[in-house]
């Protein structure tokens, strides 16, 4: 049997940064993943899944040595956010430039922030990736966790982390309880080219049935949409020849980027929430999605894991750099204090924001038509909901 000072299950974004952090601090970890990528990017394609980073989330990618890799690919900052209720006349516009920042985030394509962190992982000879395989069977013992593989291999850490997605199968092992939903939304996301350029603005119209954002790319003419709307609706758009697509989403949002000229493929997602009741259990801790998943209106999801990340791996080398036990109960519970309290406010405003604004009542309309305009104008209020959102303290 094979020994580790750590294992994760899940080599996705969340899972492969925790593995950087560790990594280069030469402990040994192995990654169990059933497919991974290539670990060579395609320049010419875009992603049709992005992510917008916040500046907490770039210092962590920074951290672990591929923020850079990330760059040289292709990221796009995003120096204004302007969104707006469909009928109303409520709106709120934020600017890099009144915080002093020279921008706002970065909208990242998900392939490029898992590539670069595949190729920083594949630069720490401490890390060792076994894929494709899956965890046939996972034991909990006094000091140390023991996995059996689908390919028969057999491993032991003193900690296991599940960065297994919202349906863990490493959760669901160790029998953590999960509270959640489907929301009545499923998610249309595709790379469209517009008439005019997006000026490096984010730009999020609130409808009836939800949500449509258009985020930028490197390509001024080329954003990023993703259009939440009703299941059947989501279908029925998805469905649509390109001509007819584009027709119906420039009606949806309007002349604000011009004529929509083309549309790549198209991907389509339910929506969800979905916490689990608890973080950890012996020898096991939950991050990313595994943890919580969140509805997508404010592109937290991915940030909300990488602080998971950032704060599980600051614990785990405290833990041993004084020679402690970083798989201990008592670290994994001090963990799940310090992350809980924010996912679940944050996870609280999103559903509070789609349940607000999902809404076609007029008296519902009018309050948040009215708390949009008020929040434009009020400046530290404005303040510091954006540099919430960013990440800074």
């Amino acid at each position: 049997m094979k020994q580790y000072d750590l294992i994760i299950s899940g080599g996705g974004m969340v899972g492969a940064t925790l593995a950087a952090a560790l990594g280069q601090q030469g402990m040994s970890i192995a990654i169990i993943e059933p497919q991974l990528p290539p670990l060579e990017w395609p320049r010419a394609e875009y992603d049709i899944r992005v992510s917008a980073i916040t500046r907490a989330t770039e210092n962590m990618f920074e951290k672990v040595g591929a923020w850079q890799k990330m760059v040289e690919m292709r990221v796009t900052p995003y120096q204004h956010m302007q969104v707006w209720d469909e009928g109303g006349s409520g709106s709120i516009h934020f600017d890099s430039s009144d915080l002093g920042e020279s921008n706002l985030g970065h909208i990242v394509e998900n392939s490029v922030i898992h590539k670069a962190l595949l190729n920083r992982i594949d630069e720490l000879e401490s890390i060792e990736i076994i894929t494709p395989a899956r965890i046939s069977e996972l034991k909990q013992h006094d000091g140390f966790v023991e996995l059996m593989l689908d390919n028969g291999s057999r491993l032991s850490a003193k900690l296991l982390v599940a960065a297994d997605g919202a349906n863990s199968w490493v959760r669901d092992q160790v029998g953590i309880s999960t509270t959640g939903w489907l929301y009545d939304q499923s998610a249309i996301v595709a790379t469209v080219r517009t008439e005019k350029s997006h000026q490096f603005t984010a730009w999020q119209q609130f409808m009836k049935l939800g949500p449509l954002a258009f985020l930028p790319l490197d390509q001024k003419e080329l954003s990023s949409i993703v259009w939440s709307t009703s299941p059947d609706e989501a279908d029925r758009l998805s469905r649509l020849d390109e001509a007819n697509f584009l027709t119906e989403l420039h009606m949806a949002f309007g002349d604000t980027l011009g004529e929509m000229q083309s549309v790549g493929p198209r991907g389509l997602f339910p929506l969800q929430l979905k916490h689990a009741n608890r973080y950890c259990s012996e020898r096991v801790v939950l991050v990313g999605n595994a943890a919580h998943a969140i509805h997508p209106l404010a592109g937290q999801g991915l940030n909300l894991g990488i602080n998971d990340v950032s704060e599980l791996s600051s614990q785990i080398i405290e833990a041993r750099n004084g020679n402690g036990d970083w798989g201990e109960y008592a670290l994994l519970r001090r963990y799940e204090r310090s992350r809980k309290g924010e996912n679940v406010a944050v996870m609280a405003a999103m559903d509070g924001f789609k349940r607000l604004f999902s809404n076609d009542q007029p008296l519902l309309k009018t309050v948040r038509n009215l708390g949009l305009n008020i929040a434009n104008h009020a400046g530290p209020l404005k303040s510091h909901i954006i540099r919430q959102a960013m990440g800074l303290k």
